[in-house]
């Protein structure tokens, strides 16, 4: 009988998106979207699906761009965890009204 030797995870899959909500703590939902090709005409139709993911150290902000993977299930529908910010959503003063 082989030793353990520790093994990395098998693949798992990989989705890049926009967050589009961080108001939960620890959690964001990120909207990734695809292009389908309509079955029947061919078309190709731009199709999105919202996923909610574990953001650690609440880094994320509405608008950044981001890269999730699959893990295993941290509760009722969170199954994926942040990987990286790849480019932050520019952030814009409140307080002061618009330029003229």
């Amino acid at each position: 009988m082989e030793p353990y030797k520790e093994t990395a995870p098998a693949h798992r899959k990989v989705r890049v998106g926009i967050v589009v909500s961080n108001k939960m703590d620890k959690t964001v939902v990120v909207k990734v979207s695809r292009l389908a090709e309509h079955p029947l005409y061919g078309k190709r139709i731009r199709r999105a699906k919202k996923y909610v993911a574990h953001d650690a150290e609440n880094t994320c902000r509405v608008g950044d761009e981001v890269r999730i993977r699959e893990t295993r299930p941290l509760s009722k529908t969170k199954r994926w965890e942040l990987v990286e910010v790849m480019r932050r959503a520019p952030v814009f003063d409140s307080d002061t009204p618009g330029e003229e």
